[in-house]
């Protein structure tokens, strides 16, 4: 899981997740400190959205990241059911697409 360590709110959120039962399996590397996440994606781009990597190496983006971490962990799992499925993705992707515009206001220099 790639985030952006220099975004207080984004910060905040992760360390609410690491804090969760089985967040131990989960690789989480903050791309505040300039440095490269992966060969198949840049800084700029991963500081961007939310990326998350599968156990089959796939990259998932924004919402669709959000849903596969949630996921991972079982005490939010539970949570995400209601949006797993068509309208619920689109509402999550609405929302995040609303977070992203006002997100360069809360975050310290990249």
């Amino acid at each position: 899981m790639y985030f952006d360590g220099a975004c207080p709110v984004c910060a905040r959120e992760i360390a609410l997740y690491q804090r969760a039962a089985a967040a131990e399996q989960i690789q989480w590397q903050d791309l505040s400190p300039p440095q490269a996440p992966a060969p198949d994606l840049g800084r700029a781009e991963a500081l961007a959205r939310l990326h998350v990597r599968d156990d089959a190496g796939r990259l998932h983006v924004g919402a669709d990241a959000f849903l596969l971490l949630w996921r991972s962990l079982p005490s939010w799992r539970r949570r995400t059911r209601w949006l797993d499925h068509a309208s619920g993705r689109a509402l999550l992707r609405v929302a995040y697409a609303v977070f992203l515009r006002l997100r360069p206001l809360w975050r310290r220099g990249a």
